[in-house]
Formats: structure tokens, sequence, C-alpha cells
């Protein structure tokens, strides 16, 4: 966990690679998302999507009824995701923001990371268990998606263990459940991942 790991440049990657073509790129609802969605009966309210992308989650919240908010740190992200919701005719707002010196200063009933977290250096990481707490409305749900422990591919972000899940957040958040999955995407076979859901303690 300590190692460090190399990242792209977020701004030119976006400005540069097709969104199709981006590793992480599915273009439906998560699986991981719906189903916790449904176990845990959440159906409208505001909804961020944390490090939005290609904003396919960001797109496919508000078509089930949410009010949307996707954020990422590159501004090619957003102005293409903008430009995206202008021709789709879709409400969702988009703003470039970086997490961990966020400029949100509202509260959501939902929020999903699905690849931001696990790309942050692990110095910052309390950082980010700060923002979140402040944008997680009380009661609402925090859902984190990234890689595990049991992907084996050397290359990529860093990978997380349910234990690790629970150190990192345990003090602020309570880990509801922490499953072994998937990430959805054009890699083949599909990357390990870990889904989790946390509450605001």
């Amino acid at each position: 966990m300590s190692e460090q790991r190399n990242f792209p440049d977020w701004q030119e990657l976006y400005r540069s690679t097709p969104a199709e073509s981006l590793p992480w790129y599915h273009a439906s609802l998560d699986p991981d998302l719906g189903q916790a969605l449904e176990r845990w009966q959440v159906a409208r309210g505001r909804a961020l999507d944390l490090g939005t992308g290609p904003a396919t989650q960001a797109f496919a919240l508000a078509e089930r009824g949410f009010d949307v908010t996707g954020t990422d740190l590159s501004h090619a992200a957003i102005e293409q995701a903008a430009a995206q919701a202008a021709q789709r005719g879709a409400a969702v707002r988009f703003v470039q923001d970086d997490i961990l010196d966020s400029r949100l200063d509202e509260r959501f009933d939902v929020v999903f990371d699905r690849g931001c977290f696990h790309c942050l250096p692990p110095d910052r990481r309390a950082d980010y268990v700060r923002a979140l707490k402040r944008l997680v409305a009380p009661g609402g749900l925090f859902f984190l998606k990234c890689f595990s422990v049991l992907e084996p591919r050397e290359q990529g972000p860093y990978r997380f263990s349910p234990e690790e899940i629970r150190e990192i957040f345990g003090a602020d958040f309570e880990v509801l459940s922490s499953v072994e999955t998937v990430y959805q995407g054009t890699l083949d076979p599909l990357p390990r991942a870990l889904f989790s859901v946390l509450r605001p303690r």
C-alpha cells in the first residue's frame, strides 16, 4: 500500500482520448450501484457523481429521477459532459472541482465515487474523508467503488481490502457493507473491485 503509483494527467487524458475507449467507460448505471439503491430503497434526492469522467453514471442517475451534480478534477471532462447534457437535454449540473480542496457547499443524499478515491495519494486520504463527511447529508449514503487487493494487474490505482476501508473511514462513517465485485469497462478481464456502502456517523 505504501508504494507510489503513477497516474495520468487527467486534463490531457480527457482532452485527447475518446470517452468510449477509456478503460473505465461503462455506458449504463453500474450494476453495483443499481442494486445498492434498490437494497437501501433510495429512489430520489440529491446525488453527487464524484469524479464523473465520461458522466455515464450522472446521466443514468438523472434518468432515475435524481437531482444530479457531477464533478471532476479535469476541465476537459466537465466541458465534454456539459456539452453532452445539452445535447441530451439532461438536467445534470457539471462542476469542475477538486475533492481535496472542494468548493461544494451543499449536502447530498447519495454520493457515488466510482474511481476517484483509489487514485489519491495515501497521505491525502484523511482530507478526502473530511470532505466526504461534509458532503454526505445526515442519513445519506456514500457508495464507494475502488480497486480490490484481489486485482492481479501490476498497473493502475491503489488496491483496498474491506478491512482497510473500515480503517480509513470507520471513525466518520459506518461501513454498512463492503463486497468484492468487478469494474465494468473496456478491459478484459474486468478488473477486481470492492464496492462499499457507507453512512455518516
